[in-house]
């Protein structure tokens, strides 16, 4: 529902990029500005495009990466370790895909490559009043710039390379208001924990949700993008933050940012809704009510503060976790810390990390694995000696890529371990066979690296 003259910063986004309007018979077309394309999703589309005798449509528009079966490790010779055939094949189809139609793309040799919703963004190409597609369910994560980002299948990957558009119904808006401030130690992570925890798995089903309020606008752009990133795990098609000065500094010194950078920012800022503007649905949270979250169950929607005790909601899920009703989670065994993902994997996050290790140890019961998104994250954190930092506590610092948020490329638990993980699903097997997740911020799974038991790392000295 809209008010015809107050439009939502959705409504301003998908009316800049319609090209033919909705029926009841047929879906609207939508242009797509970036279509952004990884190893995994792509081998079938071009398989099609192949057989069909298409190119891609607009290479320009087309940005490649490789993340999700990228090895971490470095063999001594410099080799890579995949995990199978499979993984190095995906990775050598998506190279040459690229090369033979001309897109772009940031392989092994470039300063840029890395999780693709971490190195879009930071090489500027993510922009606001975008429309962003990528074959992954977290493309979301772009949102955070007032764009307009979403995952697709395999199929679609196909149609919008070879027409630079895409068929869809208009999802209907929310808005989640957060206002406020935020206590000490809490962080994006457990802002967007404690939205799924309210309005569940399916609150967002069939909308695109705006977070606004004064806790989303005195965020920085990472911590926005992890907010975003996790619009999914709520149900949503897309979930979107409105460009401000914040959004417009962040590009000053992209690659990939507008020439006119202080013209085009005047249109950006203009992206914001209106103040009457109508959503299908509202929902309220107090910031100062927010603690730090964990999960405890299958699914992000269960989650609870980490002070808390463990509810009785789910005793399928509660038994694959071996979690007990009643008890406090705190204190629960902790066999592994991942630090990573296109949810938490930013410079911010391992500053986060190394203030709470620096100086201290890695349980000796802990396989502590931090993974920087990108190569330029590795890079700056290296300057700022932060793997030094990791190292010296007994933290393992990879290579970048998706690595153990879903373990494509090897990079999994043991069945039965616990692993807090700074990513985004903690479905069963997510990250291996038996594997039990707790999601967590880079600030508890680092504290509970250090004591190795789940630890609220504002009380941790």
């Amino acid at each position: 529902m809209t008010n015809e003259t107050q439009k939502s910063l959705f409504d301003k986004v998908w009316e800049r990029h319609v090209v033919s309007f909705e029926t009841h018979e047929q879906p609207a077309t939508v242009f797509i500005d970036l279509h952004l394309i990884h190893e995994v999703t792509t081998p079938q589309a071009f398989t099609v495009l192949k057989e069909r005798g298409l190119k891609v449509r607009r290479p320009d528009l087309t940005l490649a990466t490789i993340d999700h079966s990228t090895p971490t490790l470095l063999n001594e010779d410099g080799s890579r370790p995949y995990v199978n055939e499979q993984a190095k094949k995906q990775v050598d189809l998506l190279l040459a895909n690229a090369k033979t139609h001309g897109i772009t793309t940031h392989g092994w040799d470039s300063p840029y490559r890395g999780i693709v919703h971490v190195m879009g963004p930071e090489l500027g190409a993510t922009q606001p009043g975008m429309t962003i597609v990528c074959g992954d369910s977290h493309t979301a994560t772009h949102g955070a710039f007032g764009a307009l980002a979403f995952g697709i299948g395999t199929t679609q990957v196909g149609h919008v390379l070879a027409s630079q558009c895409i068929l869809m119904r208009k999802p209907k808006s929310m808005c989640v208001w957060v206002d406020g401030e935020l206590s000490d130690g809490v962080s994006a992570k457990d802002v967007i924990l404690a939205i799924i925890a309210n309005i569940g798995v399916g609150g967002g089903t069939g909308h695109v949700i705006e977070y606004r309020g004064t806790c989303f606008e005195n965020m920085s752009m990472s911590e926005r993008m992890t907010v975003c990133n996790m619009s999914i795990e709520a149900g949503a098609r897309a979930g979107m933050i409105a460009p401000d000065v914040t959004t417009v500094a962040y590009f000053e010194d992209k690659v990939m940012a507008p020439d006119d950078l202080a013209q085009t920012a005047s249109d950006w800022l203009s992206l914001a809704s209106d103040p009457d503007c109508i959503y299908d649905k509202e929902v309220r949270l107090d910031a100062a009510d927010i603690k730090p979250m964990v999960t405890y169950g299958t699914h992000p929607g269960m989650a609870m503060p980490i002070d808390g005790t463990i509810p009785q909601e789910n005793e399928k899920a509660l038994t694959y976790m071996n979690m007990q009703a009643g008890l406090a989670i705190a204190g629960t065994k902790v066999d592994t810390v991942f630090i990573g993902s296109c949810t938490n994997s930013r410079i911010e996050d391992f500053r986060v990390a190394a203030k709470i290790l620096k100086g201290k140890s890695v349980a000796k019961s802990v396989t502590a694995v931090f993974v920087p998104g990108s190569e330029q994250v590795k890079a700056e954190a290296e300057g700022e000696g932060l793997d030094k930092i990791f190292l010296q506590a007994g933290a393992q610092w990879r290579e970048p890529g998706c690595s153990m948020c879903i373990g494509m490329n090897g990079d999994i638990g043991r069945p039965g371990d616990l692993i807090v993980s700074t990513s985004n699903r903690n479905f069963e097997g997510r990250q291996g066979p038996g594997v039990r997740t707790v999601l967590a911020s880079p600030a508890t799974a680092a504290a509970s690296a250090v004591k190795g038991v789940i630890t609220d790392a504002r009380g941790l000295s």
